[in-house]
């Protein structure tokens, strides 16, 4: 396929043509005339004359003829390039109607004063998306009847979240209790790294260290030292400590114990705004109902998205999966942050590094970026556009949630160049919405 448009603005004229080579890569030529390149070399000349000297002259005061007299006109190309390239390029790219996923890679083929600029871009664009079914999927349905059982497991957890600590003087450490113990690991005599800490809180039962650790600090009595031997897995975070055995030096301190309260009126009372468990009850299964309500319909929507995604043809270009990873990663390493944790101490801690994690992460995004292909080709071929009104009904939510006017948001959000993306994700929401909408409940299993 080959695409080719002219721009013509204020006299000055471009050519750009585009030519598909294979997949997603093709050859963007632009031809940029005279008169544009003499107005970059005019910029160059300004930029770069404040920085020479010439006898006889003040700085940035040299005639045109004489700079470059003196240093040749050829001294000003590659800053009128960095000038004129970037702008050319980006108005090669609006005129063909081409969409790049990756920075192109730029050959120069003509560039000089009095002659047209002439160059070419290798560019990876974004794929075609061949449809497949996207109507009439089978989702599965919402079910939102709440069990009497899993009412009181709620209750149960209620009790958990507001038990009383309690502090065993006597008697031994049970499963479900809460100890708080010195520790030093030993491999063949010797300490290593990140194993050993002084008055650790640990819940015996919580799976929290690897397996036979908890385990063996049941029976312990308060005041008790004792050795215990475990084997790291051979999936361990940690290349040094796979599969390694090792003793651990434990004195236990402390041991607290759950005081769990009655479940009663004064527990509605306690823990509820409810005078009677009855009432306290009846508020916790229509919130439950609520949330089970809520995660199945998002259940129902990842299915559609999924299936529709799973029936489509495109063939992803890497560079897509790159910047998803890049920013799967950046959100990460934030979240890592607002919990007071530095991605270095993170991978140190982990025993991962930088590549490991994004190889975790690789299937992930090469799904998210499928996925939202695939909704903005269905989003296009069912023409689903969002209208002003909706974008404003948008900012008026999040003026609740941001504390700032809607008008505000719009002008912050138009400043920072993101109220675009604020409308493709307005398209998205309302071409999932349409997925669903077009579904149809799947079949109970045989």
């Amino acid at each position: 396929m080959s695409v080719v448009s002219v721009v013509e603005g204020e006299g000055v004229n471009m050519k750009a043509s585009w030519q598909t080579l294979e997949k997603n890569t093709g050859v963007l030529s632009v031809e940029v005339e005279e008169e544009r390149v003499a107005e970059a070399l005019d910029k160059a000349f300004r930029k770069i004359v404040q920085r020479v000297h010439v006898p006889g002259f003040r700085k940035g005061k040299v005639p045109r003829k004489i700079f470059e007299a003196r240093f040749g006109v050829e001294s000003l190309y590659q800053d009128a390039v960095d000038i004129l390239l970037p702008d050319a390029y980006a108005d090669a790219v609006k005129e063909t109607g081409i969409f790049p996923v990756d920075a192109p890679e730029i050959d120069i083929e003509q560039f000089g004063k009095g002659k047209p600029f002439i160059f070419k871009a290798k560019v990876t664009v974004k794929p075609e998306v061949k449809l497949g079914e996207y109507k009439g999927l089978e989702l599965p349905p919402v079910e939102v009847d709440v069990t009497e059982e899993e009412i009181q497991a709620e209750l149960e957890r209620q009790r958990e979240r507001h038990a009383e600590l309690v502090v065993v003087d006597e008697g031994q450490a049970e499963t479900g209790d809460i100890v708080i113990i010195d520790f030093e690991g030993t491999i063949d005599g010797e300490p290593f790294e990140g194993g050993r800490a002084e008055r650790y809180t640990l819940e015996l039962g919580s799976g929290r260290f690897i397996p036979g650790f908890e385990e063996q600090i049941v029976g312990m009595r308060t005041g008790d030292s004792k050795d215990i031997d475990v084997t790291f897995p051979e999936d361990y975070h940690s290349d040094a400590l796979k599969g390694k055995k090792a003793v651990f030096r434990v004195k236990l301190h402390e041991i607290k114990r759950k005081n769990l309260p009655a479940l009663d009126d004064e527990f509605a009372k306690d823990v509820s705004e409810f005078e009677t468990l009855e009432e306290y009850k009846q508020d916790l299964a229509a919130r439950m109902k609520e949330r089970k309500r809520k995660e199945a319909e998002e259940a129902r929507e990842l299915a559609a998205i999924e299936k529709a995604a799973a029936n489509a043809e495109v063939d992803i270009p890497e560079a897509m999966i790159r910047t998803e990873l890049d920013y799967m990663l950046r959100n990460f390493e934030n979240r890592l942050r607002m919990q007071g944790m530095t991605p270095e101490l993170y991978y140190r801690i982990s025993g991962q590094d930088e590549a490991k994690l994004r190889e975790q992460m690789r299937g992930d995004a090469e799904k998210r970026v499928r996925n939202n292909l695939v909704l903005e080709a269905i989003a296009k071929a069912e023409n689903i556009t969002v209208t002003e009104e909706e974008v404003n009904e948008e900012l008026e939510k999040l003026s609740g949630i941001y504390n700032r006017s809607a008008e505000e948001l719009r002008e912050l959000f138009t400043r920072n160049g993101s109220l675009d993306n604020l409308k493709e994700d307005l398209v998205l929401r309302k071409t999932i919405r349409f997925l669903v909408e077009n579904s149809k409940d799947a079949s109970p299993a045989a």
